[in-house]
């Protein structure tokens, strides 16, 4: 059946990765839920440790399961730890997805990336495209990863029958993204850098690649609305992409997230470092039809996600 209401009302609800970005935006969304919150930080269970993973979840029988913990980070992040991306991500999927198994768990939603799919594929991506070509090389070891999770859920689907579902969100920003310097994902780099260029009257500020490639950006708030939405009303193996359905160009994004830092300065381009992927749309066809659209605009969006990298400095 492609859609089944699920009640999350009452349930014991854990989100593996709660504090990072995409994580933090689901337990505060989930909070507007009647359900009971379960966490466990990173110096009690380390999700790579199997035994600890499997005791955790033998002890607090978590219903619902939001598979949101991952190793992640931009582009210079996922080229330099390949051994870590793999090894990390690969590792954190089958003890989550087989623990939750294990324990009875009675809803899964394993979070995907859109790096799944191929460096050259026909545009906008659909589900339907995963393993049909080559890889964006960069960021190969991380879309294995997460490819070998979402076939996880679909072989636990298929023999166990488990209500295991995967979900593909566009590039995410907004509070509680990385900053770091060399590892952010191309939003959380570009606030910090446009942002430090205004204060120090820096009058030029350097982008990697050409600017041309376009990417969908989809503000972290709207994507825990959707993740919410799906796990109550989604049940099918077909996995579901989360996105806007619109791309911007480098360039044009650039040029918004300068404007909304109040950079006035020049922007330039670095062509010798790597573009990544030419274009990464999502097909949200699915997701539109399920009754759900994103809110955010990327100008509200940004600016929300400049205010709290601010707060983040004031801290």
């Amino acid at each position: 059946m492609a859609s089944a209401p699920f009640e999350l009302k009452g349930k014991t609800v854990y989100v593996a990765g709660h504090r990072g970005m995409v994580g933090a935006a689901l337990m505060r969304r989930l909070a507007q839920e009647d359900t009971r919150l379960v966490t466990i930080e990173r110096t009690e269970v380390d999700l790579r440790d199997q035994a600890q993973v499997f005791g955790w979840f033998a002890r607090t029988r978590p219903q619902v399961v939001f598979l949101a913990a991952a190793k992640v980070g931009g582009i210079v992040a996922n080229d330099t730890l390949r051994a870590e991306f793999l090894y990390d991500n690969i590792t954190i999927a089958a003890n989550v997805i087989h623990a939750a198994h294990l324990n009875g768990a009675e809803k899964l939603m394993f979070l995907g990336s859109s790096c799944i799919y191929p460096k050259l594929a026909p545009q906008p991506l659909r589900g339907d495209m995963i393993l049909t070509g080559p890889l964006e090389p960069t960021n190969e070891p991380y879309a294995i990863a997460k490819i070998a999770g979402i076939k996880l859920v679909e072989a636990y689907r298929s023999q166990y029958g488990s209500d295991f579902i995967s979900v593909m969100p566009s590039n995410l920003y907004g509070p509680g993204d990385n900053y770091h310097p060399e590892y952010s994902h191309v939003v959380a780099a570009l606030i910090r850098r446009f942002h430090e260029a205004k204060i120090s009257g820096v009058k030029s500020v350097l982008v990697w690649g050409t600017g041309t490639p376009r990417r969908e950006f989809l503000y972290v708030e709207d994507m825990a609305d959707a993740c919410v939405q799906l796990m109550k009303i989604y049940s099918g193996a077909e996995l579901i992409n989360i996105g806007t359905g619109e791309d911007v160009t480098i360039l044009e994004f650039a040029r918004l997230v300068a404007e909304v830092v109040g950079y006035r300065g020049e922007i330039a381009f670095d062509a010798s470092r790597p573009d990544g992927t030419p274009r990464k749309l999502l097909d949200v066809s699915r997701l539109a039809e399920l009754g759900w659209r994103a809110k955010t605009s990327l100008n509200d969006g940004i600016q929300q996600a400049y205010r709290a990298f601010l707060n983040l400095r004031e801290d």
